[in-house]
């Protein structure tokens, strides 16, 4: 088997700078994405596409080491976090679910089978500190912060089963920073001087802070600085 980092919403201005970063760094990388064609397609509300990538990184003989799901879902076509209660939408709160929750735990169920069992492997998502629900001072943000939660207790839960089967596992949430791209665009008002990073920058801090976690740290949320959050 040879091994290759598989990196899911590659299309993305984190995703892709991530791709970029790990074809650097000579590793032999996957991009998947929804806006990708061909082998490269994926997406994370279509369990059936999320298993067809899988089954076609197994037929190349490619083993992941790393999976990273670079994602997430924060506004769209008009619809956004919602300021207060009278905001809310089953229909949006379910969406917000279904990308940030449930896609990468059915990666999770597809794509850790074909990791290693016992030997170095690390699965990371795009978690978020406003999904930290001892964090949150400022309420507000219903579908968003509670999907990431859940993101980060579903991240916890994988930590715990995949350790018992390989002990050199690695399974973490991270924390991106403000970044400049789409997904915060809306947002960026209120971000403070040198505290809004470009996909580059964002892209490098976690994949070293990714690089530096030991299996013990494993089922944790760690920010681009390295930094723990508490769930």
């Amino acid at each position: 088997m040879t091994p290759c980092t598989v990196i899911i919403g590659a299309s993305g201005g984190i995703g892709a700078a991530m791709v970029r970063r790990s074809n650097a760094r000579g590793e032999n990388v996957i991009a998947l994405a929804r806006s990708l064609t061909g082998d490269g397609y994926l997406d994370l509300e279509d369990e059936a596409s999320i298993a067809a990538g899988a089954e076609r990184v197994r037929a190349q003989g490619l083993e992941p080491t790393c999976l990273i799901v670079a994602t997430g879902l924060l506004h769209i076509d008009g619809k956004g976090p919602e300021k207060s209660l009278k905001d809310i939408d089953p229909a949006w709160m379910a969406r917000n679910f279904a990308v940030n929750t449930i896609g990468p735990a059915l990666v999770a169920k597809h794509f850790i089978p074909l990791m290693p069992r016992k030997a170095p492997a690390r699965f990371a998502a795009i978690g978020a500190r406003v999904g930290s629900i001892s964090d949150n001072r400022l309420g507000g943000w219903y579908g968003y912060r509670a999907a990431k939660a859940a993101l980060h207790m579903t991240i916890r839960n994988i930590s715990i089963e995949w350790s018992r089967r390989n002990d050199q596992s690695i399974c973490v949430a991270l924390h991106p920073g403000t970044v400049d791209t789409g997904l915060s665009k809306p947002f960026q008002g209120n971000v403070a001087e040198g505290r809004l990073f470009d996909a580059d920058h964002s892209a490098a801090c976690l994949l070293d802070v990714l690089d530096g976690l030991n299996p013990s740290d494993s089922g944790g949320i760690f920010a681009w600085d390295g930094t723990a959050i508490r769930p």
